[in-house]
């Protein structure tokens, strides 16, 4: 068996969206909620996983997305690419 290799970095969030067909709002919400286990979401450091806590007024959210998990759960391989 060949063995994959992933790129490094996060997974755009714009890319996760077109890989399942869905909104990235859709995408940053099932990360927050725990429901889309393809990686996290954190601010300042700290976990987000709260849906209220997506409020903009908290300031900004940052989104790691795995290539090794969006790939488990979908089986696209990221290779690097911007959405």
């Amino acid at each position: 068996m060949e063995e994959i290799i992933f790129a490094s970095g996060s997974v755009p969030v714009a890319v996760a969206a077109r890989v399942y067909g869905k909104d990235a709002s859709w995408i940053r919400a099932g990360i927050v909620s725990g429901w889309l286990p393809i990686g996290k979401a954190t601010r300042s450091g700290k976990l987000v996983t709260n849906l209220e806590e997506m409020n903009s007024k908290y300031g900004r959210i940052n989104f790691y997305i795995s290539p090794k998990l969006l790939w488990q759960e979908t089986g696209y391989i990221w290779r690097g690419e911007r959405a």
